[in-house]
């Protein structure tokens, strides 16, 4: 399973519905991630950019697509962002591989002018 972050923002219809039958959107997030398979962690509503978050596990990315897909062709979520995110055992092994790509990596120019200067940062 994969965990994943989505932001969202309603839209000012559902903004509308919603002051005037106050419900808890929880349970609508929570029924729509396991229908793709999915765990829901947590559900927040919150102040600033995004009306809400919420952090999920899913299979695959295919599935959390599924997910997010699914509640926008509502039409009741303006805005919608969601990003994987990586256990630290996750990024240590992404980091891991990335030294195998780095000295694989060929950039636009040439390797030499890449690296000059570029040892001595650390």
């Amino acid at each position: 399973m994969h965990t994943y972050l989505t932001f969202f923002t309603y839209s000012r219809e559902s903004w509308r519905t919603m002051v005037q039958k106050p419900e808890d959107r929880s349970e609508a997030a929570r029924k729509t991630i396991e229908a793709a398979g999915g765990h829901m962690e947590s559900f927040y509503w919150m102040l600033g950019e995004h009306d809400g978050l919420t952090v999920f596990r899913a299979p695959g990315p295919e599935d959390a697509a599924a997910v997010s897909a699914g509640i926008s062709a509502s039409g009741r979520i303006a805005r919608m962002q969601t990003t994987q995110l990586l256990t630290s055992e996750e990024a240590t092994r992404a980091l891991q591989l990335a030294q195998v790509v780095t000295s694989a990596y060929h950039p636009p120019g040439g390797l030499k002018e890449w690296r000059v200067g570029y040892d001595e940062l650390g």
